[in-house]
């Protein structure tokens, strides 16, 4: 981040804000919307508009179709939390309305969606922001202040396990984790992966592989509970990440395991190593291994305390993105897309075997130091 955008992160203008998508999620963003004095939410789109309506009366808002949201004058910023399919449309009417995006996580559907929305927020002019932003609590901001001081000397690896038997366990409406654009690569692998990004900075290149060994799943709960659902991408991915630094990553990303004892996260340096917590999760302990091997815990020494999700755009707000610098702040929409070529290069190397450069290039995002709001 520059010196303007540092200097910039006292800013306590209001943020107006409206929500399209009114599904599980969006009650952990209410959360913070009602929490973060500086973020406003006025507005509430679902296409169910009685949902939207139920939604909006838990916030202290309006309940509206997508269509009013987009053409209110009072929003000024959009959080899209729409299924993955519709991330590219939806982002793009509210650019195009002259709104701030800001996207849940993946940042669109495919690359070339990602390519369109990143391309028209510029020419817009406007904000255009992509969870996850859980890399800016506590857990991972202490791991990249551990990295940053050079605790585990010069960075060379990193492994990042996470294997689970899949979420039609407990989601009621799981069909689009087993369908393409879905899979534990594309769902969980932004936590992940804009992890390590953030930890060890961008990839350039990457090889992977893939497989399902299930070609059915049955829903477990809700009013659809022992229904049948087709899987049509895969559903365990592995891969290498090969980092601008040097350092190389290896991802393991699975919905068809039972579960890991591996931490989440660990970071190898030629002086050190560092076991990261969930980076699903805001906060964690971070564990760090020296000399002997011995492991020991480190103190809280960055990010936002008690943050949870939508504190993306609260990191875009205070850094002044909203302030005529759209290209401002650390929950970047260029992050987003990197992380999602990322993602859909290691899919595209598992078919067809060969290795995948990744064109895109984000910036490493900035420490955050420890931050009480």
């Amino acid at each position: 981040m520059s010196a303007a955008a540092e200097s910039s992160q006292g800013s306590r203008r209001r943020l107006n804000v409206g929500l399209i998508g009114a599904g599980n999620i969006s009650g952990q963003y209410l959360e913070t919307l009602n929490r973060v004095d500086d973020l406003h939410l006025v507005a509430v789109a679902d296409l169910d508009l009685d949902r939207a309506r139920q939604v909006a009366e838990t916030g202290g808002a309006q309940g509206m179709s997508v269509d009013q949201l987009l053409a209110s004058p009072d929003v000024e910023a959009v959080i899209n939390l729409t299924i993955p399919r519709a991330h590219a449309e939806t982002s793009l009417a509210a650019i195009a309305a002259g709104k701030g995006v800001y996207v849940e996580k993946p940042f669109a559907a495919t690359v070339a969606e990602g390519q369109q929305m990143l391309a028209a927020a510029e020419a817009a002019g406007v904000v255009m922001g992509s969870a996850p932003d859980t890399v800016l609590g506590t857990g991972i901001q202490t791991a990249r202040a551990a990295v940053d001081a050079g605790r585990i000397g010069t960075p060379m690896s990193a492994v990042a396990t996470m294997v689970t038997p899949g979420h039609e366990r407990w989601h009621p409406n799981p069909d689009f984790y087993y369908q393409p654009g879905g899979g534990p690569l594309l769902d969980m692998g932004p936590y992940y992966v804009t992890s390590l990004v953030t930890l060890l900075g961008p990839v350039v290149s990457v090889i992977g592989a893939a497989s399902a060994m299930r070609t059915e799943r049955i829903i477990g709960s809700g009013p659809r509970a022992g229904e049948t659902l087709p899987v049509s991408t895969p559903s365990h991915i592995t891969g290498a990440l090969i980092h601008e630094s040097g350092a190389i990553s290896t991802l393991l990303m699975s919905f068809d395991g039972t579960a890991s004892q591996a931490p989440p996260i660990e970071i190898h340096g030629t002086d050190g190593s560092l076991a990261v917590p969930d980076p699903n999760h805001f906060a964690g302990e971070v564990q760090l291994a020296q000399n002997r091997g011995e492991w020991e815990s480190l103190k809280v020494a960055g990010g936002y305390v008690g943050a949870a999700r939508g504190y993306g755009l609260a990191d875009l707000l205070w850094s002044g993105a909203f302030d005529g610098e759209p290209t401002l702040g650390r929950a970047q929409g260029a992050l987003g897309l990197h992380v999602l070529e990322v993602m859909a290069g290691v899919l595209t190397a598992a078919e067809t075997g060969a290795s995948v450069a990744i064109t895109s290039r984000a910036e490493r995002p900035s420490a955050v130091p420890l931050d009480q709001r």
